[in-house]
């Protein structure tokens, strides 16, 4: 049976028992505590914690869910992958217990023509916590499993919650026993490999205040109701159904890992057994390239791309661990093109989304393989001068500080740097990599438990919101009565504030706009008898619920009290000029280039917009002026701005773009330019017109990661001051060199044509002067012990380049006959500089130019290395270069004799 067979038995059995299907969210979710989407339940959580009033009493769903706590497991196990699908069920005060249990054994055992998976009851077992009596009655009644395979569990195991304040409870769980072949007998408890979980069942009946650990908690008290939420494995479902030993064997999945076996040359499974522990190494890889390939698929797919923090850097590591894992199996060459498009023939069943989005999907995945490519080759020329230098010192092991910083500063993978080390006969400090990289997390953990436990301190809104939504008047006023509903000081509530404090400010009304979609807030003010307020910003702390950041200039202002809130008219003005010049840049980016270069981001404020945009290439000045015509043309036309709500679906049908990173409900609204020439999804405000934007004038592209670029513009009044300026510089411009605008670029070539040869000549003469001194330098050579050495400080003008050629031009000289070493300082830019040459007879009398360089470049306070034949050092104190050649006259004077 294929999983989009699964998936749809599941969304159809529910349907049929009363539940509403609700489509999965994005894997980008608007919860401060998470990265990503990591269980089904997530996108309900508003109505578990009582927030919202949910619209259905039972829903079901098949979530995309991304985790990656338990990455470095992925391939090693049967059950770890960091994509995965959660089919849910959910009830909303409705059924509990009984009829969860019900459901689920109906759905698992029913026969396949019936609709259900017709698993064999024989080989279904179940969990439940150690103090759920009723679950385990529940379980003997309502279904054919005897009490000895129906186990009793901890917290560890069958308590539920999301790892963060929340709702939790107990859960139950279902296990299939997939046979002696896959491991040890005696049910979960001893081994979770045979008897494979394959749904959860929580009974959702507490909300969770602080969360320590797994099973360290508090229990804050119980939820508004008790709530049904279950999570069965998509993927987990699906191997059994199918047959195959594991997730990355099932039909989504195990495509890309066949494609990537034939590309290394490799035979999945001729060398590992059923069991997971059983793996040969490089089925392991296989495993992790298949799911990292997929999880990168869909995520870039939901609008993240590739950076160094947060979810572009779990993007990043996932796609990199995929070329690495590709390269150790001996595939050298660009992969990604070869597997990509496997995974979207695959996943595009389910997700239609991918393959209309391909083009800048793949464009984003491709850029940063070969930026990863990059990385491999600087990486390496920085991992072989390591292994060098280890070596001259007589060492047999990396260090591990210097494994970490090609790890943490140029992202080399440790096991790439073990496999090349060991090419080259070194091993590598594992201990001081390893530690060093728990140090990193232990810090990065820190960090984020700092930024969750802000975050979760919501309790005082959510006391506000329960009062009601505040009434979001933005799109149609500038003006607005309203009453104080709360006053926040400190994230304390308090009745009143006063003159000098700052604080938030709750109204049961507001005409400000709350920062969002990309424009920032409104500014204004909010008065009242006595009362003066100025609003510095404005923002959604939970959903629903605006407060006003605000600096109390006449007050106190009480809890209550009527007030008069206005935004700055002028300030919303330019305002709604950004946010619709960004629609109708994006536009005309599409126009120009194509559909493939898709919004990714944006951030627009009064006179000025950004947008980030998927495309593998910085545009030349022809493309950027021909986007600022089409987007100018289209100001000019006077287009109709409007503004509709409509389903999501129909939205949709419609052509709508969404913003990624943004999560819409059932009901969106639409803004459409022009009709269909510019159709988004967004909740900003707009002009009324698109003449009333101004003048817009493109003024900056750059990259911004790999496969998203940026455009940069200004609109209306700011466009004009920018316009202004550039041609006051011109102005000036044609001033200074005495030239008409129309041949400002020619004369201006022709003047730094000029200058680049003149100063090509001073070039030119400078290293003639050089190399003339460098004649005479053999004739002052001292005999030290029999070898013939030069000792020289060229001067603050000569460069690293100049020391060298002198020094070799010197050796030569001196030929082979006797035993020689040259040495000679240098200083240009105000830093030392120096080199280090020896010839064979004095290598052959132990007299190498590493370690004598090593000892100058100590005495100037810096460092350097080499070969035994040429070596360079630097340091910081220029007035040291003699004190260096005099130390190295003396090591030579001392090997000598």
């Amino acid at each position: 049976m294929e999983t989009a067979e699964i998936r749809r038995r599941w969304l159809t059995f529910f349907e049929k028992n009363g539940h509403t299907v609700v489509p999965s969210a994005p894997l980008i979710h608007d919860d401060p505590n998470l990265l990503f989407v990591n269980a089904g339940m997530v996108p309900f959580k508003p109505y578990f914690l009582g927030q919202e009033t949910p619209q259905w009493d039972r829903a079901t769903s098949v979530q995309k869910c991304v985790r990656t706590g338990d990455i470095e497991e992925v391939g090693k196990t049967s059950r770890h992958g960091t994509f995965f699908q959660m089919n849910g069920n959910f009830s909303f005060g409705d059924y509990f217990k009984k009829d969860a249990i019900r459901l689920a054994w109906e759905l698992l055992t029913s026969s396949q023509s019936e609709g259900g998976y017709g698993l064999d009851p024989d080989r279904l077992w179940a969990t439940v916590y150690e103090d759920d009596d009723e679950a385990e009655r529940l379980w003997a009644e309502y279904t054919s499993i005897p009490l000895d395979r129906i186990v009793r569990r901890g917290k560890a195991d069958n308590y539920w919650h999301m790892g963060v304040p929340g709702p939790g409870g107990p859960c139950s769980e279902i296990f299939y026993d997939r046979g002696p072949e896959y491991g040890r007998e005696g049910g979960p408890a001893v081994d979770e490999d045979r008897y494979m979980e394959i749904w959860n069942l929580v009974f959702m009946q507490y909300e969770l205040s602080a969360v320590r650990s797994k099973v360290d908690f508090d229990i804050a008290g119980p939820l508004p109701a008790e709530n049904v939420d279950t999570g069965m494995g998509l993927e987990r479902i699906a191997s059994i159904l199918q047959g195959v030993d594991n997730l990355y064997e099932i039909d989504e999945v195990y495509p890309v890992l066949e494609k990537a076996a034939e590309l290394t040359g490799k035979t999945y499974g001729a060398h590992s057994g059923h069991a997971a522990s059983e793996s040969n190494p490089d089925d392991v890889r296989l495993r992790v390239v298949a799911d990292h390939v997929r999880s990168s698929l869909m995520l870039i797919g939901d609008g993240v791309t590739p950076g160094n923090e947060g979810r572009g850097y779990v993007l990043r590591r996932m796609l990199r661990r995929a070329v690495r894992s590709m390269r150790l199996l001996g595939f050298a060459e660009p992969a990604l093109p070869h597997l990509l498009p496997v995974s979207m023939e695959r996943m595009k069943q389910s997700y239609p989304e991918l393959e209309t989005g391909f083009d800048r999907i793949s464009q984003i995945a491709y850029a940063e393989e070969e930026a990863f490519r990059r990385t491999l080759a600087s990486g390496t020329t920085i991992l072989d001068t390591a292994v060098t230098r280890t070596k001259e010192s007589g060492g047999q092991v990396l260090a591990g500080d210097q494994a970490f910083q090609l790890h943490d500063t140029y992202g080399f993978p440790i096991d790439l740097t073990l496999e090349m080390a060991e090419e080259q006969g070194l091993s590598v400090d594992r201990e001081g990599f390893t530690r060093l990289m728990q140090e990193q997390r232990d810090r990065a953990k820190a960090d984020a438990k700092a930024k969750k436990s802000g975050h979760a301190n919501t309790e005082v809104w959510k006391d506000l919101r329960a009062a009601g939504e505040t009434d979001f008047r933005a799109w149609h006023e500038l003006t607005s009565e309203a009453k104080v509903l709360g006053l926040v000081v400190d994230g304390e509530r308090v009745e009143e504030i006063e003159p000098g404090q700052r604080g938030q400010v709750v109204l049961d009304r507001t005409p400000f706009y709350a920062e969002s979609g990309g424009q920032i807030a409104d500014e204004g003010i909010i008065t009242a008898d006595g009362v003066h307020l100025k609003v510095m910003d404005v923002q959604r702390p939970v959903k629903g619920l605006i407060a006003h950041t605000v600096e109390v200039v006449h007050g106190p202002l009480r809890t209550g009290a009527p007030v008069l809130a206005e935004v700055d008219p002028e300030w919303r003005l330019s305002a709604c000029q950004a946010h619709s010049g960004t629609h109708v840049v994006h536009a005309a980016l599409r126009q120009v280039l194509g559909p493939s270069a898709l919004q990714s981001g944006s951030y627009n404020k009064p006179g000025y917009l950004r947008l980030d945009f998927a495309w593998g290439q910085a545009l030349s000045a022809a493309t950027r002026s021909e986007i600022e015509e089409v987007a100018n043309l289209a100001v000019r036309k006077d287009l109709p701005v409007s503004a509709a709500w409509m389903p999501l679906a129909q939205a949709r049908e419609l052509g709508a773009l969404a913003l990624f990173g943004e999560t819409y409900g059932e009901d969106v609204r639409v803004v459409e330019i022009g009709g269909p020439w510019s159709r988004e999804l967004c909740g900003g405000t707009h002009v009324g017109h698109s003449s009333q934007v101004g003048a817009l004038t493109v003024t900056g592209e750059s990259s911004v990661g790999s496969g998203v670029r940026r455009l940069e513009a200004f609109v209306g009044m700011d466009a004009l001051r920018y316009l202004a300026r550039e041609r006051a510089i011109v102005a000036e411009l044609t001033g200074l060199v005495g030239a008409q605008p129309g041949e400002l670029t020619e004369r201006v070539a022709a003047m730094v044509t000029r200058l680049k040869d003149a100063e090509r000549e001073l070039e030119r003469s400078r290293k003639q002067a050089v190399l003339a001194a460098a004649g005479s330098l053999t004739d002052n050579a001292k005999d030290v012990g029999g070898v013939r050495f030069v000792g020289h400080d060229a001067g603050a003008d000569a460069g690293a380049d100049d020391v060298r050629a002198m020094v070799l031009d010197a050796r030569q000289k001196l030929g082979d006959g006797a035993p020689s070493v040259v040495a000679v300082t240098g200083g240009a830019k105000g830093r030392p500089v120096v080199v280090i040459a020896t010839n064979q007879a004095a290598r052959d009398r132990g007299i190498r130019a590493g370690e004598l360089v090593r000892i100058a470049a100590q005495t100037l306070g810096g460092g350097g290395g080499g070969k035994d034949d040429i070596a360079q050092g630097g340091g910081q104190d220029l007035a040291k270069t003699g004190e260096a050649i005099n130390a190295v006259e003396w090591r030579v004077g001392e090997l000598a004799g």
